[in-house]
């Protein structure tokens, strides 16, 4: 019969990590185990110790830390592989999973599928002639090399993808492999793993130019399986249930999904909602159920695709399944850099990013031009971001496969801080005042249109206390909504100060905070 190692890739909710790794390996089933390098260490010492004692569950010899759409995802894969490997000599599949995957199947089931057919479960489609990508750049993911992060280090992942174009800097794929894409969830043979592990060693000249590839995870295991192993032997699916919006992101399920989920042909499904307690219960005590059956129907994207369509010409017969949580979700945590002087807060969370790899966005909401992802248009304009504001918080969340996510608000917009700060989320203010010059308030009067450069000095004299007044009573109108976590940076406070409110903001620790309250001219005009 099949025992499947289980590959998993997670960096939060080490509590769920825990008991999804106890419910997997109850069954006889064995658990390999990286834990991003990124999150916090008592986090990861919590996993060890609470696991210590399951011989059927390893972890990665060595912890990176893993960025969306770097080689850091592909290398920790193989990381966990080679652990599930050498710690597992009686694994037959290898089947890879995340933190926010859940089991829609028993075991027993599960392990009758795959001794169904001795396969290899894993999407590969022609990476240039099928249509599997369908936004963003796709040729230039291969022929260029990328070694910055397009998310967290957008001006820098532009400036060299551009200066490569510029200058003809193009690549060769390797002459004897097919370029192959599809989803990163696959479920593999013993004998193809070891397959690929002895390929990494020996075509060191592919591992390099996958090394510097934009979303190997979605071409690197594809295109070497396609390589390695006879076509009669792949299934080019996913054993992972995955659906997808129109806007291209993820959708989440929640309690009411049980039946749904169960009858869809997959083992697994993602991403399920970390609210969905009642579900990860009943899908818990599901996959220790021997005589469970199953009945297969399989509707779940066509059913999708029908009531997205009735609700985008206006008819709605029934409560669109995907929108049935309006929160951000109740263990994510969005932060709001609130300052007037709008380079000023735009230097702090260049630091930030620098310094802690959150993602951070400027001022959405206020200028057409932020750098945002292509979301299917709701982020096109600031009229569709600010009516479909939980939305587009939801969907970027989503994007950074993050929990934590900073973003910048000018004071005026209390309403949008009232609409957050009453999510069920975790929602920190962080108000940074700011002193304001003559020099500073005369350029704001003009760029707001109360003043032209023509403007006699007189009205410019009459006009400055009650400028000067309305941005004190912006700040005013914040403090008197009580927010309960709104914190006050001060300019002209100390950096010792300062770096104390920035840890307690960002939850960070206090030489980090340090690092980017020391940031070089932030305050300068």
């Amino acid at each position: 019969m099949a025992k499947i190692a289980f590959i998993l890739l997670c960096h939060k909710d080490p509590d769920a990590i825990i008991g999804q790794a106890r419910m997997l390996t109850a069954a006889g089933d064995y658990m390999a185990i990286h834990f991003d390098a990124r999150a916090k260490p008592e986090y990861y010492d919590r996993i060890r110790n609470a696991l210590a004692d399951n011989p059927n569950v390893t972890f990665a010899r060595k912890r990176l830390k893993c960025g969306w759409g770097e080689w850091s995802l592909v290398q920790a894969t193989l990381n966990a592989v080679e652990a599930a490997v050498d710690a597992f000599p009686r694994a037959t599949h290898f089947y890879m999973l995340s933190g926010d995957c859940a089991a829609i199947k028993s075991a027993h089931y599960a392990h009758q599928f795959l001794d169904a057919e001795d396969v290899d479960y894993i999407e590969n489609f022609d990476y240039f002639d099928s249509d599997w990508i369908k936004t963003g750049i796709k040729e230039e993911r291969l022929i260029y090399r990328h070694f910055f992060n397009e998310r967290t280090q957008s001006r820098l992942f532009y400036a060299s993808f551009g200066l490569q174009k510029r200058l003809g800097l193009t690549r060769r794929i390797p002459d004897d492999i097919e370029v192959q894409i599809g989803s990163q969830w696959w479920c593999l043979r013993r004998r193809t793993i070891e397959w690929i592990l002895d390929f990494t060693r020996r075509r060191r000249d592919v591992m390099r130019f996958f090394r510097t590839t934009w979303i190997p995870d979605e071409t690197f295991f594809q295109t070497l399986v396609n390589h390695l192993v006879p076509q009669k032997e792949i299934r080019s699916r996913t054993l992972t249930l995955l659906m997808f919006t129109d806007y291209g992101m993820p959708v989440t399920f929640y309690n009411d999904h049980y039946d749904l989920l169960l009858s869809q042909d997959a083992l697994f499904a993602r991403k399920i909602s970390p609210e969905a307690v009642e579900l990860k219960s009943r899908l818990g005590a599901l996959y220790a159920d021997d005589k469970a059956t199953f009945q297969i129907s399989n509707e779940g994207r066509s059913l999708f695709q029908f009531l997205t369509g009735r609700g985008r010409i206006g008819r709605r017969f029934a409560s669109r399944f995907w929108e049935t949580e309006s929160s951000l979700g109740r263990d994510r945590t969005l932060l709001i850099v609130v300052c007037k002087k709008w380079h000023v807060a735009k230097r702090l969370l260049s630091m930030v990013r620098h310094v802690t790899n959150v993602p951070a966005i400027e001022y959405l909401f206020h200028e057409e031009d932020t750098a945002l992802p292509d979301l299917g248009g709701i982020q096109a304009s600031l009229g569709k971001r600010t009516r479909h504001r939980r939305a587009l918080m939801r969907m970027l969340f989503d994007y950074f496969d993050t929990d934590r996510l900073i973003v910048c608000m000018d004071p005026s917009s209390l309403d949008l801080l009232h609409d957050f700060a009453s999510d069920r989320s975790t929602t920190r203010i962080l108000e940074v005042q700011c002193q304001f010059s003559r020099a500073y308030l005369e350029g704001h009067a003009r760029r707001v249109g109360l003043a032209g450069e023509q403007t006699p000095q007189e009205t410019m004299d009459r006009l400055m206390p009650t400028i000067r007044g309305d941005m004190n009573f912006e700040s005013d109108r914040i403090r008197d909504a009580e927010f309960e976590n709104h914190m006050i940076l001060r300019e002209g406070d100390a950096s010792e100060h300062h770096a104390t409110l920035l840890a307690q903001f960002l939850d960070v620790g206090y030489d980090k905070a340090l690092e980017v309250a020391e940031t070089k001219h932030l305050f300068a005009d």
